[in-house]
């Protein structure tokens, strides 16, 4: 199955399911207002998280240490803002979870699972050489 499907298709008609169903069990209104509610408290606390892992990057250079870190949390933080302006319930709850520090690790230990670690080393081995301009003696 193609994952554009899901993501074009069945998102939108999740989506759609949650608010019916949440709006016959609180109302109609209250769901409007709790679709606003999430999507208002979440931009705040992804503006709280974003400057929190801005700092934290920076200290990493000032360090000369890579953060490499702070640029997944920064790009999955980016990516929580996105989905939770969007209105809808599990998108605001996959949002809502990659704001959450511990599970952001979580779900970058699963993601970077199988991947391997690219290590930087330093190559001591120099190779020596000469640059000689040959000029025609003619």
């Amino acid at each position: 199955m193609n994952s554009f499907f899901l993501i074009f298709i069945g998102l939108p008609a999740l989506e759609i399911y949650l608010m019916i169903k949440m709006g016959n069990n609180i109302g109609a209104l209250n769901t409007v207002v709790l679709i606003f509610l999430t999507a208002i408290i979440g931009i705040y606390f992804a503006k709280i998280q974003s400057n929190q892992t801005l700092k934290s990057g920076m200290l990493n250079l000032y360090q000369n240490k890579l953060p490499v870190y702070e640029l997944l949390s920064g790009a999955s933080i980016a990516i929580a803002a996105m989905l939770l302006i969007l209105p809808g319930f599990f998108t605001d709850f996959i949002g809502f979870l990659l704001l959450i520090p511990i599970t952001r690790k979580i779900i970058f230990s699963i993601a970077l699972k199988n991947k391997r670690k690219f290590n930087i080393k330093k190559n001591d081995e120099t190779i020596d050489g000469e640059v000689v301009d040959k000029k025609d003696d003619l």
